[in-house]
């Protein structure tokens, strides 16, 4: 029997190999292991002991509040960095908001699989040497500081398990992270933590609705920057293809929806090229250019030889519909009831969530229905990233010191 067994396994193993060649066998067997030994439970591993119960807090916070003006000493917890992530140079950008502000802040990293401090360390200050902050880890205590700001819902619930620490709570929110997960424990455990009661400053206007509208959250708003000295027009004259960011192990991206649409846009316009970036290892069935993970300013450049673009990003609006309008490419965005309010620009192609409806906006971009780069590029926000450190700035200021 098991002779007939392996047999019959050996056969499959060749359609495989026939059908999807050696990198697809190779990963239908690190899949099956993955099953085998319960890999997925580190896709979203957590410490029981560090979740905590909106119904069930009782944070203590200073009985005194210090003169306006004394510098602060902030912390700020959020997971480790990998090199490039956009969220912590946004994060990051605050932190350097509040140093150049005379205050000191303390980094605090959150890794539930035990990493190395080290080495977390050395990445923040290869990748953003700009900020000073001191680096510490979670594991090793959280200690009284005026204020804490915590960067994500996983380091919400940290802060907020830590009960007996005096201090002063802040939540800096760049998505609606419930939506990060189908629904289920990590969802609501996502979901609970605007009920925490910490003073939230939100990354654009679309989550300050939507927290408000949901949770009856009144949140500060740090307006997204454009960092137009990196994207700005360098190539005035009409381009040719289409670029996406391609991140399949994001579900916000919204991949396989990318991969319908830019499948429909080549059979409209197989002269197009069509670009992708962000992941190197995704190989979508129609012909395409893969330039893997880029530095800001090499996506400026490719961004200055396309004519449109994909800008999906279903639990905010991210920093790519920005930085493509101020490259002069059109963006084509998918419609949600937040998103499009938040973002008034005439030159964003809003579409409904379906493939064909974003290849269609791609094939009139392409067609000469859109605006010249330069005019596109002319409609851009230019908004700094000061005003975003000066709002988080005053958020924690006012919490610490009291209103002004």
């Amino acid at each position: 029997m098991s002779g007939m067994f392996s047999a019959a396994r050996g056969r499959e193993a060749l359609r495989v190999l026939r059908s999807a060649g050696a990198r697809g066998l190779a990963q239908r067997a690190v899949r099956a292991a993955y099953d085998r030994l319960g890999a997925s439970e580190l896709n979203a591993r957590l410490d029981l002991d560090l979740i905590a119960d909106s119904r069930r807090l009782d944070l203590r916070t200073p009985a005194q509040r210090p003169a306006r003006g004394t510098p602060l000493t902030v912390g700020w917890i959020c997971t480790p960095p990998a090199p490039g992530s956009g969220g912590h140079t946004t994060l990051f950008r605050m932190v350097e908001g509040m140093e150049s502000a005379g205050h000191r802040c303390v980094l605090y990293t959150h890794d539930v699989y035990g990493g190395e401090l080290a080495r977390h360390a050395r990445v923040i200050r290869d990748h953003w040497p700009a900020m000073k902050a001191e680096v510490r880890s979670v594991a090793d205590g959280l200690g009284p500081l005026d204020a804490y700001v915590a960067s994500g819902w996983e380091t919400a619930h940290v802060l907020a398990a830590h009960r007996d620490l005096v201090t002063r709570r802040l939540y800096f929110i760049q998505d609606f992270e419930p939506l990060f997960y189908p629904m289920g424990s990590h969802h609501v455990l996502a979901e609970d933590t605007y009920r925490f009661g910490f003073r939230p400053i939100v990354v654009g206007p679309m989550l300050r609705d939507l927290l408000r509208d949901r949770f009856g959250v009144d949140a500060a708003v740090a307006e997204f920057g454009v960092d137009t000295d990196v994207y700005q027009l360098t190539n005035p004259d009409r381009r040719n293809g289409v670029v996406f960011y391609a991140k399949r192990d994001y579900a916000r991206r919204g991949f396989i929806l990318g991969a319908l649409a830019l499948r429909e846009f080549h059979r409209l316009h197989p002269d197009q090229e069509i670009h992708l970036f962000g992941d190197a290892t995704v190989k979508p069935p129609f012909p395409h250019t893969n330039h893997g993970t880029m530095r800001p300013a090499q996506l400026a450049e490719l961004y200055n030889r396309c004519a449109a673009g994909i800008a999906m990003s279903f639990t905010n609006l991210s920093l790519v519909p920005d930085e493509m309008l101020a490259c002069g490419v059109v963006p084509v965005a998918v419609e949600n009831e937040y998103a499009k309010a938040s973002m008034d620009n005439p030159a964003v192609r809003w579409v409904s969530p379906t493939g064909s409806s974003i290849a269609e906006a791609l094939s009139d971009v392409v067609s000469g229905t859109a605006p010249a780069p330069a005019e596109v590029a002319g409609t851009i926000r230019r908004t700094p990233w000061e005003t975003a450190k000066r709002v988080t700035r005053e958020a924690i200021e006012d919490e610490v010191y009291g209103s002004a």
